[in-house]
């Protein structure tokens, strides 16, 4: 009944809290620091901006230990990195190092070790000192679109532009635009 278990550690743990990152209106900074495998590995590349230490890597291991990728791995894979990479991730079960991570598009960046905690958090301040409505919107349309087709995509760029472009981070973009100097976005 091992299999039963983690069908239910799957169904009611990691498959809600994977589903809840996706539906947030904020981007997900990750950072890698050391192995992200398994479920950990889907966690860690569930990050809109994924930066790895040079010593990270990620590694798909369930074939190694007869079981199947989980944590929305074979969903998320094929669209990261396409078909060909995401098999040899799956099937192989080898670790990919940060570089060669970043070399496939599978995370945003890799940088030196010591360098990881403040490249994450500052660009999770750059994030959250942008205009937070449109960047939420920009996120659920991203995500959207890789199982829209084109119109039901440009409909949903219409339709959030529709809200950013009533926000208060919209207006004072186009005055600091006019004024030419930087915007001092207020998340609203």
């Amino acid at each position: 009944a091992r299999g039963e278990g983690s069908y239910i550690a799957l169904t009611r743990h990691y498959n809600p809290l994977m589903m809840n990152l996706a539906r947030l209106n904020m981007p997900i900074v990750t950072a890698i620091n050391g192995a992200a495998a398994g479920v950990g590995c889907s966690i860690g590349l569930c990050g809109d901006f994924v930066i790895a230490g040079k010593s990270g890597y990620f590694l798909q291991a369930f074939v190694n230990i007869g079981l199947v990728p989980d944590g929305g791995a074979s969903w998320m894979l094929p669209r990261l990195v396409g078909k060909a990479r995401a098999t040899e991730m799956m099937l192989l079960g080898e670790k990919i190092p940060a570089d060669k991570a970043a070399d496939w598009g599978l995370i945003y960046k890799s940088v030196d070790d010591a360098e990881l905690m403040a490249e994450a958090k500052a660009l999770a301040t750059r994030l959250a000192n942008g205009p937070t409505v449109a960047i939420g919107i920009m996120r659920q349309n991203i995500a959207a679109a890789l199982d829209a087709d084109y119109a039901t995509a440009l409909l949903r760029e219409a339709e959030g532009q529709k809200v950013a472009g009533d926000s208060n981070d919209a207006r004072e973009g186009a005055i600091a635009f006019l004024q030419k100097r930087k915007a001092e976005f207020k998340g609203q």
